[in-house]
């Protein structure tokens, strides 16, 4: 995914224990933020942030490192999973499993095994693809968007699947298609397309039928690449800025709210969990940093969090 360069400065003094909360103070836009990285966790490509409200943890993914992780947040116990390839995300399904983003296909992906059992293929993705992000609507459907893995041509589409026919291809011509997220009632979708740096609004209908695409939000240069989505219960977007060591928080009509800063560069995506909600985590990655950005930037790839305001939405479904 394209990058920014940061000023090694940027990130300040760093705690690296990777037994301890590290606490880096963050001035948002409104008001100061707190941001603890609870797990140094050095992830090459850290995605797919979901919570789950039954175990009290925080579940993610390295699309890069092809592994699925688990953060407890009461106790702070991880566990960590092997997948077979690139692991684009998880999102809960029944029976105490999760349909997991494979290049090219759909699996279940079963923790207490640690199987990924085969779902279904997608037919017409390039090879040269992979899967990207992706969401749950309030009715169980998917909606996941796949890329180009070497990030050049414009491959990539964002899909609809309610569990049953095969996936439909919503919108095609992307190179990195990003963040499928839902507004609290369910009647609009939103779709990142990363490369151009903006965020679009669709009316949904029953189906997958997408109507009415307008531009929501556009990121200027040198702030970074939007990356993954998630709404909160004002309808809010949080999005991460890939290269842009930040998290910002807009209003439903595109109006900018809130950034919060990161000790880090590449910002990938928000959950918003925690026994009210109202806790931000946030996955980062550490993909093509050189050696002196590491140095600077100890905690890259690292799982961290920060308190909100408002709570997350509380209709999460599971895929049938």
């Amino acid at each position: 995914m394209p990058g920014t360069k940061m000023p090694m400065e940027a990130y300040g003094s760093l705690c690296t224990h990777s037994k301890e909360v590290c606490l880096v103070p963050s001035r948002g836009r409104e008001e100061m933020r707190e941001v603890r990285c609870m797990w140094p966790v050095a992830a090459e490509l850290g995605e797919g942030p979901i919570w789950s409200a039954s175990e009290g943890a925080v579940w993610f993914v390295d699309i890069k490192g092809r592994r699925v992780h688990r953060f407890h947040a009461e106790t702070g116990d991880r566990q960590s999973w092997a997948a077979p390839d690139q692991v684009s995300f998880i999102l809960p399904a029944g029976e105490k499993s999760f349909v997991a983003g494979l290049p090219g296909r759909l699996a279940r992906f079963v923790p207490v095994t640690g199987a990924f059992e085969p779902i279904l293929n997608l037919e017409g993705e390039p090879p040269g693809n992979r899967l990207n992000d992706a969401c749950l609507d309030a009715s169980g459907c998917v909606w996941f968007g796949s890329m180009d893995d070497n990030e050049k041509d414009a491959n990539g589409a964002l899909y609809f699947w309610d569990g049953i026919a095969a996936p439909i291809a919503c919108e095609q011509g992307f190179v990195i298609s990003n963040g499928p997220a839902h507004s609290p009632d369910g009647k609009t979708l939103y779709h990142t397309d990363t490369v151009n740096r903006t965020i679009f609004r669709y009316d949904v209908a029953t189906g997958g039928f997408l109507s009415g695409k307008r531009a929501l939000i556009e990121i200027e240069e040198n702030a970074g690449w939007p990356d993954g989505t998630v709404v909160d219960a004002d309808g809010c977007l949080w999005i991460g800025l890939y290269g842009g060591s930040a998290v910002r928080r807009y209003s439903p009509d595109g109006a900018l709210r809130e950034v919060v800063t990161l000790p880090c560069s590449l910002v990938t995506k928000v959950a918003l969990g925690g026994s009210d909600l109202r806790t931000a985590f946030i996955t980062t990655a550490r993909k093509g940093l050189t050696q002196a950005e590491l140095a600077a930037q100890p905690l890259a790839g690292g799982l961290f969090a920060f308190n909100v305001d408002v709570p997350g939405c509380d209709n999460v479904a599971t895929n049938p």
